[in-house]
């Protein structure tokens, strides 16, 4: 175990301005390790270079092409310019989070002799399945992938247990858990605000809220056919969407279809509005069946707002007896958003905070940094917090 300060070098792809619960992980881990005295650097992919000292450290971005139908996500494909640059910086530790196009980064870590871990965002074949793959081809790659990468890299780092249960199944030895967390200070019951509800809901109806990129891996078009079914049952409800993607368009089409009362506000980089949403929703919806943890359903557990989920997510795992599970089709979200809202106002907001404040990022961090054999330098850590963080551009070396 290492006993000082360390380089952590971290690398992701499918990482925009406009991303959710990757991107805040990402932030949210950098200013964790900052803040123990160790020195993150993020590289991620953009239309250009740049390099930038930040909140949660050193962020560099390197070009890399748009995947097309991704709705903007860009790919580190310059292997040999992200190995000089990998070179250049001579990590302590290397932490990837895409065990694909950037899985050949464990085997220079190797060959470095740089201890590496891959973080598992996403379940492969749970992924591989709403992609609309066979459910044993699925599995059979998911399985060939998952033994490259535990091969590849001294440990895989899962959230939940739902992550883990892949690796396992292959009998990876090598897998740690490291739970994400929520910001409870800015995630917060008292964030709710009556004007910004009533600008979508009156006081006889049930506003609801999906934080999710509207891609086909999401499902966002449960929401949708939750909605229709709660308002045949006679439940007035809304629908409040938060986030893009490349589905947008056909939601907003479907919506208009049939007479749903339903606001598509695109990505709201405002997190300050964003939790006032969350705080304000009487339930939010996370129907993603492949989810691995759920940072947006979290977040609206710590604004106090309970949360219907995908039975075959992660999720359950995350949000315990603050929420339902339900089946992957709108009538079954429908019941489960019915007996959420059968409980008084306060039992159900009061679940929800209490359940979010079992997860916070400090303790995320330190996690994250046991996988790494890098414990938190107290000092360190003090100096850390003092200093003062602005986004400023590093000069090119």
């Amino acid at each position: 175990m290492s006993a000082g300060p360390l380089r952590i070098v971290r690398l992701a792809n499918f990482v925009t301005p406009a991303s959710g619960g990757l991107r805040t992980a990402l932030r949210e881990l950098g200013k964790g390790y900052r803040a123990a005295g160790h020195e993150p650097v993020l590289i991620v992919p953009a239309d250009r270079h740049t390099d930038r000292e930040t909140a949660q450290g050193r962020v560099i971005t390197l070009p890399g092409p748009p995947l097309p139908g991704t709705g903007g996500y860009r790919v580190l494909t310059d292997r040999r310019r992200l190995a000089a640059l990998l070179e250049e910086l001579a990590p302590g530790r290397l932490e990837v989070c895409d065990r694909t196009t950037l899985r050949w980064t464990g085997r220079w870590a190797r060959r470095a002799r740089i201890p590496a871990v891959m973080v598992s965002h996403e379940s492969a074949d749970g992924v591989l399945r709403t992609w609309g793959v066979p459910e044993h081809l699925a599995r059979r790659t998911a399985d060939a992938v998952n033994t490259r990468t535990a091969h590849a890299y001294a440990r895989v780092v899962c959230t939940t247990g739902f992550a883990e249960r892949e690796f396992c199944r292959i009998g990876a030895r090598n897998v740690v858990r490291a739970p994400l967390g929520v910001d409870l200070a800015e995630r917060h019951p008292g964030r709710y605000d009556p004007g910004l509800r009533a600008r979508y809901a009156r006081g006889d109806e049930a506003l609801l809220l999906m934080c999710s990129r509207l891609s086909v891996e999401k499902r966002p078009g449960i929401a949708l056919d939750a909605l229709q079914a709660l308002r045949r049952r006679g439940v007035r409800a809304v629908l409040v969407i938060a986030g893009d993607g490349p589905l947008r368009g056909r939601l907003e089409h479907r919506a208009r279809a049939r007479g749903l009362p339903v606001a598509l506000l695109g990505h709201v980089g405002d997190r300050e509005l964003l939790s006032a949403l969350q705080a304000s929703a009487d339930v939010c919806l996370a129907p993603g069946p492949a989810e691995t943890f759920g940072l947006a359903a979290l977040e609206a557990l710590a604004c106090g707002t309970p949360v219907v989920a995908s039975a075959s997510s992660a999720l359950s795992e995350v949000i315990g007896a603050a929420g339902a599970t339900a089946a992957g089709h709108g009538e079954a979200f429908a019941d489960a958003v019915e007996s959420l809202l059968a409980l008084a106002g306060p039992e159900r907001r009061g679940r929800a905070r209490a359940r979010a404040e079992r997860f916070g990022w400090p303790a995320a961090a330190a996690a994250f940094l046991a996988a790494h054999d890098a414990p938190p330098a107290p000092a360190l850590a003090r100096a850390a917090l003092t200093r003062g963080t602005p986004d400023r551009e590093v000069p090119d070396r």
